[in-house]
């Protein structure tokens, strides 16, 4: 079909509003991103309109009620439920950077809490694999594969309280955008609002970012959204994985409040050069079974486990979190990833 070229796309709308100049464009508002962001789910656009919208988001930098409207349109294109409903998840858990240059160690830390009763989704993309070390290799040692649909994510959660779900099998449209950083030669939108999209409504949801000023927009999202008890930390390789030799620095939104925390270290003072670790992705699966001594890998996993503990409400304090922890990790089931009931 020949389009009129008399008339404007309707896309060029969203165009114009954020792309007319300093003094004439403002950022769009939710519904606007939400309409915005439906129309190139739906592939309605054109490929320059995609491109013009999302280098002018990654040079003006996005707002937190964009980053909502983007998350709106996931998961109305998810059909996802809302919050307030019986969710069959606690926790929400995504995996979104695409260039693991460290081991995602985080994974034994989410299949610490799968282990004590905590019913985790991680949700995420396949990254990069060659020279790097992503996470579904690493969580295929623990015998954890993608969930080729939701309804088989919820299934696995139900049997062992932990399940994986890659972007392409929710979402393929927003899972094509990740493979435009090559060709646009920088991240985009995509790579922010994607974690925050959680597409089973679990009440609590933990998530990481590179670069601090993030913090508070997901924080600010998380509030729009009206997500129960959220956190957002600068993660190791941007990913929710503490760095226990640092401070870490915790925006919260919990029941509609605004927290600001500070996580003290939690191992002794040093330095751990991430990048130099093995890519070997049975790594995190050897700690586990004890099989390795890496000091600072566990106590990343246990830090991490314990900001997830306490987002849960499972634990009223950083110590108590810390201390349910550590007694986790030393009670885990080395021989295996097992689920205790009880």
């Amino acid at each position: 079909m020949t389009r009129d070229k008399s008339r404007d796309h309707p896309f060029a709308a969203h165009l114009k509003t954020v792309g007319r100049g300093p003094t004439l464009s403002r950022p769009l508002t939710r519904a606007e991103a939400a309409d915005a962001m439906t129309a190139i789910i739906e592939d309605r656009i054109e490929p320059a309109q995609l491109g013009a919208l999302l280098l002018v988001l990654r040079y003006r930098g996005e707002t937190a009620a964009e980053l909502a409207g983007f998350i709106d349109a996931a998961r109305g294109a998810l059909g996802a439920p809302v919050h307030g409903s019986a969710s069959p998840v606690d926790l929400d858990w995504p995996s979104y950077a695409d260039r693991h240059r460290q081991q995602p160690w985080f994974v034994a830390a989410a299949l610490l809490l799968a282990e004590n009763g905590v019913r985790v989704l991680m949700h995420g993309i396949g990254g990069y694999a060659d020279g790097y070390a992503p996470t579904r290799p690493a969580l295929a040692r623990f015998g954890i594969e993608p969930a080729p649909s939701l309804e088989a994510a919820i299934r696995d959660i139900e049997c062992r309280n932990v399940a994986y779900i890659g972007l392409e099998s929710m979402i393929p449209a927003l899972d094509r955008l990740f493979d435009l950083r090559p060709v646009l030669g920088v991240r985009t939108v995509v790579n922010s609002f994607t974690r925050g999209i959680n597409p089973l409504a679990a009440p609590a949801q933990v998530q990481a970012i590179v670069h601090p000023p993030y913090r508070d927009l997901h924080r600010e999202a998380a509030l729009l959204l009206g997500q129960p008890r959220s956190v957002v930390f600068k993660g190791v390789g941007g990913e929710v994985q503490r760095n226990p030799l640092k401070i870490c620095q915790v925006a919260g939104a919990i029941a509609g409040n605004a927290i600001d925390e500070d996580w003290p270290a939690a191992a002794a003072s040093g330095t751990y050069i991430w990048r130099d670790e093995s890519l070997d992705p049975d790594e995190p699966r050897r700690l586990w079974r004890g099989e390795i001594e890496r000091p600072v890998p566990e106590a990343a996993i246990v830090a991490t486990a314990a900001v997830a503990l306490k987002t849960l409400g499972r634990a009223d304090s950083i110590d108590a979190a810390e201390a349910m922890a550590t007694a986790m990790w030393r009670a885990r089931d080395k021989k295996g990833f097992g689920v205790r009931t009880g």
